[in-house]
């Protein structure tokens, strides 16, 4: 059973809340490509960042092991979203509605696509949590724009290889697959470094109001275990 501290804590929910809207938000709007400097990448590397900004944030306060819970709650939360979406294009449209084709083609989400987001989701966004868990015991809390930023270099760009080496290796020529990778990477790791005048009084305001400052000492580290508190 996945365990997490709602009761426990004001705010712990409504970032749980947060993280798993912006996730399905993200999932739902991805193939929507933009330019940025010429290059094709998805919209959503403008809000998909919010959720390592989040991790973030659920690490440095509550620890690791509640943020790898909201991780697990999130994904769980994305594939029965999937799911529901996926029934409901299989129920006929009415005879008079003309737009079917488009919500097939825009929700109707490959299984090479859907099993790419979560893969990404998942291994981004522990390594995400882990680096930043483990620096805040080696700088002994000191220099928190530091860890942000390094974590967030090392989640976002394990999510960026794993979902588009999986989802579109073979679809996209390899230089232009190559310079999306880099750019979104990019992209995502400044979203969460021009935030960070904004990560630091969030910060601030938690560890105060919740009365916890975690340091990952003794945690297990695993990241299949979904009923840790720690």
């Amino acid at each position: 059973m996945l365990r997490t501290d709602f009761g426990k804590f004001k705010y712990l929910g409504l970032f749980a809340a947060l993280n798993i809207t912006f996730l399905l938000v993200s999932n739902f709007t991805a193939a929507r490509l933009i330019e940025i400097g010429g290059v094709g990448v998805s919209v959503s590397v403008l809000y998909f960042p919010l959720t390592y900004l989040i991790a973030d944030i659920l690490t440095e306060v509550y620890g690791y092991g509640q943020a790898r819970n909201i991780v697990w709650l999130s994904i769980f939360c994305s594939i029965i979203a999937s799911i529901v979406v996926s029934l409901a294009l299989l129920v006929p449209p009415a005879t008079f509605f003309e737009n079917d084709a488009a919500f097939q083609q825009v929700f109707m989400t490959a299984p090479k696509i859907a099993l790419a987001g979560l893969l990404a989701v998942f291994t981004g966004d522990i390594c995400n949590s882990y680096v930043l868990a483990k620096m805040k015991i080696w700088n002994k809390g000191q220099h928190l724009w530091l860890r942000f930023i390094v974590s967030t270099i090392v989640g976002e760009g394990i999510n960026t290889f794993v979902f588009y080496g999986i989802a579109l290796y073979g679809v996209l020529p390899n230089d232009l697959l190559l310079q999306g990778i880099l750019m979104g990477w990019a992209a995502k790791t400044l979203v969460e470094f021009v935030l960070l005048p904004v990560t630091y009084p969030v910060v601030r305001f938690l560890k105060k109001a919740e009365g916890v400052d975690h340091y990952d000492y003794k945690t297990d580290f695993n990241p299949f275990i979904i009923n840790s508190k720690s």
